[in-house]
């Protein structure tokens, strides 16, 4: 099913970039407010709204990929939501656009929350930063991790939105929502 497909992208893709977002954020670097409200605010968006950003995005005349490519004259366009073979990726692309961003906040208030003087410990017993992360505060954060599996299991299967709004869930995007309402 295209679900598990949805589910699986989302946890190799989706879950780790948001993750590696929060780290990079939680280091407080110049500008983080900025970077945190331009990262989240995808979230903010209802995913119909998103689907109408992609479909601008992918348009095949006047999208801004294929402006970028170089592809907009007949000919040598290149359908991103047209092409059963590529459709559900580029779908797939957008919805991790949006995951990515709630990834990152949820996991960022997990740091936030992890003890400074485990960190502290782990480098006085001579362990790297990544070492300590994955070794010490990654462990620590399991509640947090049971939080983001479950809301990915979650919002993989409510996938129906953002591919209604692309292509009516035909054409590659038959998700198990989209086919219960298109029957």
């Amino acid at each position: 099913s295209h679900n598990v497909i949805w589910l699986v992208f989302f946890l190799t893709l989706a879950t780790p970039l948001g993750m590696f977002l929060a780290v990079l954020l939680d280091k407080n670097i110049r500008g983080t407010r900025f970077y945190q409200g331009a990262l989240y605010m995808p979230v903010v968006l209802s995913l119909a709204i998103i689907g109408f950003i992609w479909e601008l995005i992918y348009a095949p005349d006047y999208g801004l990929l294929n402006t970028v490519l170089g592809r907009t004259e007949q000919g040598n366009q290149i359908s991103w939501l047209g092409d059963p073979s590529i459709n559900l990726w580029a779908v797939l692309v957008a919805a991790s656009w949006r995951q990515v961003g709630y990834v990152m906040v949820l996991y960022l208030a997990g740091l936030k929350s992890v003890d400074p003087a485990l960190r502290e410990a782990a480098a006085i017993d001579g362990a790297n930063e990544r070492q300590a992360f994955f070794r010490v505060v990654f462990p620590v954060m399991r509640p947090i991790n049971i939080v983001v599996l479950v809301i990915t299991v979650i919002e993989s299967l409510r996938a129906f939105d953002l591919a209604f709004i692309i292509n009516k869930g035909l054409n590659g995007l038959e998700l198990l929502s989209t086919l219960v309402t298109n029957n």
